[in-house]
């Protein structure tokens, strides 16, 4: 998505752009795989924070919408627990409400709605100020909000960890376990991720959005832009080595020995590829990688429970589920399950009893590096999978030839993460700020991708991309200014 929306942008500007894609079509880990005759998005299934999208294509002078099926979603996600009932979260704020009080008491319900209230606060003090920024410090920051922007700076709560903030509001565990799940968005733990993560569920409220044709689609949108502005795509091209000349990029080698020179080139990969000649930053080490998965793609018929969209099963021991992860490098022994229901939600009109197109992932630790893992444990953590959705009342019959994929493949699909899904882990106040910038080591290097700032997720990837393609168009003009992505922001509720 950052490569995506950098070509779109530079190539509506005038500037000959190639797009080098060792795939066989756009979207990186916005990719499709076939299961049972039927395409299944694979990767990021959430749509959020629409103003990034329209603002990309109404600078090109065009419309979003006359390119993209979108249909807002009402229900948010459906989350169910082993013996301890089920809850939805809409986009509505008092429908919320009025649920979270039937399932957890009017205490929790009001404490949902100064939640709310405190992740708006959040979302608005770091939205320009952090977010849209090209690479945020702790001077630059204080320095953009202003004098009077300290107090809503501590107000983010930097210095605490999101379950320890959500302590201050929740003291039902079911509530503190399924906000604590923002912080696998970006692949952390919420243990020790940032407060600031209780702005998603701003984000969330502001817009979840499902795609006519599947996720894929958004991608396949975006490279459509960039060709109608001139870019050209090549794929099935692997890129072996970005070339340095006289201390500046001169082109890139792709495998095979052809040489394609360039002015610039925008890095759209794991920023741990990189060697230590272009890389602002370290590579990750391993025990500061992001979260990782063990995905399922699948075509299966489900009865009992009703899927939405999206739909979490919750493991009964949260705590452990990530020290599993990130102090022993495990698999925790009941963890949750993520399903996504794609033909499921708002708009959709999937005949009862035909088989439906499920993603279900699991967390894991990204050692993809290490090699696969044994066929008999995915075959056990599959077991365990469907035996806790079976025990929140799914079941799932007729389930064909699943292709899987566990953190190996994802480490052999995006070279040097060790799959890791996320880049680095956001942990501690200062992990926000350890991404690298839209600036490589070298001039003509820049980055882009949810390695680096702003981070992962299809916006924040995409929005990567624009801030690297307005900082090389500035570069080439001679501005040396901090680039700040400028796109219009929907209204705070």
């Amino acid at each position: 998505m950052g490569g995506l929306s950098a070509a779109a942008d530079l190539a509506r500007e005038g500037l000959d752009v190639t797009v080098i894609e060792r795939a066989a079509s756009v979207g990186g880990k916005m990719r499709r795989v076939t299961s049972g005759g039927l395409a299944i998005d694979a990767g990021p299934t959430v749509f959020t924070m629409r103003w990034i999208f329209d603002g990309l294509f109404s600078d090109a002078g065009e419309r979003l919408e006359d390119h993209l099926g979108l249909i807002t979603a009402e229900t948010l996600a459906r989350h169910a627990w082993q013996r301890g009932g089920n809850l939805d979260l809409f986009a509505d704020i008092d429908r919320s409400v009025d649920a979270i009080g039937d399932f957890a008491g009017a205490a929790e319900a009001k404490a949902y709605r100064d939640f709310c209230a405190r992740s708006a606060d959040i979302y608005r003090t770091l939205a320009s100020s952090f977010i849209a920024a090209e690479r945020p410090s702790i001077p630059g920051l204080v320095a953009r909000l202003g004098p009077f922007g300290l107090p809503a700076l501590m107000r983010t709560v930097p210095l605490r960890t999101l379950w320890g903030a959500l302590g201050d509001h929740f003291r039902d565990p079911r509530l503190r376990q399924l906000f604590g799940r923002y912080s696998t968005y970006v692949g952390a733990s919420p243990w020790s991720a940032p407060a600031t993560l209780m702005l998603i569920a701003h984000v969330e409220q502001q817009g979840v959005w499902l795609v006519r044709g599947g996720i894929h689609a958004v991608a396949q949108a975006i490279a459509g832009l960039a060709e109608r502005h001139g870019a050209r795509f090549r794929f099935g091209a692997d890129m072996q080595r970005i070339v340095i000349e006289n201390g500046r990029v001169a082109g890139i080698d792709l495998a095979g020995g052809e040489h394609l020179p360039a002015d610039a080139v925008v890095f759209n990969g794991d920023i741990s590829a990189l060697t230590d000649e272009v890389r602002p930053v370290p590579a990750t080490a391993p025990l500061k990688r992001s979260l990782s998965a063990v995905t399922w793609c699948l075509a299966a018929r489900t009865s009992g429970f009703t899927p939405a969209h999206h739909n979490v099963f919750f493991g009964p021991d949260y705590a452990d589920e990530f020290d599993a992860i990130f102090r022993d490098r495990r698999i925790t022994q009941v963890p949750t399950v993520y399903l996504c229901a794609q033909d499921r939600g708002e708009g959709s009109n999937h005949p009862p009893g035909a088989p439906e197109r499920l993603l279900a992932l699991i967390n894991a630790p990204a050692d993809g590096d290490k090699g696969p893992l044994p066929d008999t444990m995915i075959a056990d953590l599959a077991r365990r999978g469907v035996a806790l959705m079976r025990d929140c009342g799914l079941e799932l019959e007729g389930v064909d030839e699943p292709v899987v994929t566990d953190p190996s493949g994802f480490h052999a699909l995006f070279p040097a993460s060790g799959g890791a899904l996320y880049g680095r882990a956001n942990h501690g106040m200062m992990g926000s700020f350890a991404r690298a910038g839209a600036r490589g080591k070298v001039p003509g290097l820049y980055l882009a991708g949810g390695s680096v700032h702003p981070g992962p997720g299809i916006p924040m990837a995409t929005m990567s991309g624009r801030i690297a393609a307005a900082r090389l168009l500035a570069d080439l003009a001679g501005d040396r200014r901090t680039v700040m992505l400028g796109a219009d922001q929907p209204p705070l509720r």
